[in-house]
């Protein structure tokens, strides 16, 4: 067996208590704050004024799904100043509960009635244990308020139609979202206005209280460190939060005081970002702006920083599938425990370019650090991510990375267990290095 370092295990199980805290968007964020919180970051609520210092750490938020913290670095240049940023998501595919969520029939029993939140594998979600979680409105007095929900118990399942019924099904199986999709919440016990009579019961009010929801499935299948040799890492959610997660253990631990080093996590990138706490929002720029107002700069300045910033955009990659392999790129087909993989695309799809690569290949050469690189097959058009979302709205230089996995977008996804502290470590080389920017035609990496 493969001896692997306490470091690696340590990492990968704390990527499992992350998961294990983060059942929604809004669970991910607020498990973020309290890390930010612990680490000694101040909370800059974007309706207050901001002040900060040099060498201070702060954080802002929006909608309770996204987070921005950063760091003013203690030595920032006087004649120019730069950002280093790394961005992630805390939304992955799942199911969302509609505003009226009780079906009714056939029978006693009572289904939910729900949509699909992004695009996921369909067939993972049957027959598996589910609980709901979310952000839930409640009226108290003259007060809307939100609460965070998230059930710490199986309340609805998915169930299968029996071979018998269906003998064609292991030649060709396509559920219907309207129909095979219902998860099953009661047999007859329960009747229409149940779900709000749990949910009130667990926030401890009354159920005319609750004025909306957003709520949605979460699997309740426990995450675990698995395999002989204990290589695997498997999880509901790892696209995208073990991009989360790497990405703010390296924040946390940056040495670099000569730039403004930025975390993001944003929400609702499996559904496009076109929100107002996604990366196409206004969240971003106005928080740069913000930060170089702060601290005493000129709105010329900013311009300037941007020019010589960087955006590193962290979302997970395909690993070559054991099975298939003839769906990966022949040269660019990341492998599992080898690092974090460099995603490019001639579409624009990703926002890696030549200079992008050059400078983050080469600050991981400095550091020893492995990497690889992803591209879709020739004849595959492949998915997209944050990084150009966001770069339309906030241009720098950028680039797309992730973790490997197999099973992206399945209800419980697997990575490599190593690859945990090797993205940290390659993120933590990342924020540590002074890249100074000259334009397109050259990079110092300090």
């Amino acid at each position: 067996m493969a001896d692997h370092s306490e470091t690696d295990a340590c990492a990968a199980r704390g990527l499992i208590e992350f998961i294990k805290q983060s059942p929604s968007m809004f669970h991910t964020v607020a498990a973020i704050r309290a890390r930010l919180e612990a680490a000694g970051f101040t909370y800059l609520p974007e309706g207050a004024p901001w002040f900060m210092e040099p060498g201070g750490d702060y954080y802002t938020q929006r909608n309770g799904s996204s987070v921005i913290a950063w760091h003013v670095g203690s030595d920032l240049p006087q004649e120019g100043f730069h950002f280093q940023i790394a961005a992630s998501h805390a939304d992955s595919p799942t199911f969302k509960l509609k505003a009226v969520s009780e079906l009714e029939g056939p029978a006693s029993y009572l289904r939910l009635d729900t949509e699909a939140y992004g695009s996921m594998i369909d067939y993972t979600w049957f027959d598996r244990p589910l609980s709901l979680a979310g952000r839930v409105m409640v009226r108290n007095g003259s007060r809307v308020e939100s609460h965070l929900l998230a059930l710490d118990r199986d309340v609805a399942l998915i169930p299968s139609l029996a071979i018998h019924m269906d003998r064609s099904v292991n030649d060709r199986f396509s559920p219907n979202r309207a129909v095979d999709l219902r998860p099953l919440f009661s047999a007859g016990e329960l009747t229409r206005g149940a779900v709000d009579a749990l949910v009130a019961e667990e926030l401890g009010v009354e159920p005319e209280q609750i004025l909306a929801r957003d709520l949605f499935l979460v699997n309740r299948q426990e995450p675990r460190i698995w395999g002989a040799a204990d290589e695997f890492v498997s999880a509901p959610k790892l696209d995208d939060l073990m991009c989360a997660y790497t990405a703010l253990e390296a924040f946390l631990a940056l040495d670099n005081e000569r730039d403004v080093s930025v975390y993001v996590c944003f929400d609702n990138e499996e559904v496009g970002s076109h929100t107002k706490q996604g990366a196409a929002s206004t969240l971003l720029r106005d928080t740069l702006e913000r930060i170089n107002a702060r601290i005493g700069r000129t709105p010329e300045s900013l311009v300037r920083a941007l020019a010589s910033s960087m955006l590193v955009s962290c979302d997970n990659a395909h690993a070559i599938h054991p099975n298939h392999p003839e769906m990966a790129d022949e040269a660019n087909d990341p492998r599992l425990n080898r690092g974090i993989v460099i995603k490019e695309a001639a579409n624009q799809h990703y926002c890696t370019d030549a200079f992008s690569r050059a400078v983050f290949s080469a600050l991981l050469d400095n550091a020893g650090l492995p990497h690889q690189t992803f591209a879709n097959r020739s004849d595959m058009a492949g998915g997209s991510t944050l990084g150009n979302i966001s770069n339309a709205h906030v241009s720098m230089h950028a680039i797309d990375v992730g973790c490997p996995q197999l099973a992206m977008h399945s209800s419980y996804e697997t990575a490599g267990a190593r690859d945990v502290q090797l993205v940290i470590d390659a993120l933590t080389a990342y924020y540590n290095t002074d890249i100074q920017i000259d334009g397109a035609e050259a990079a110092v990496i300090a």
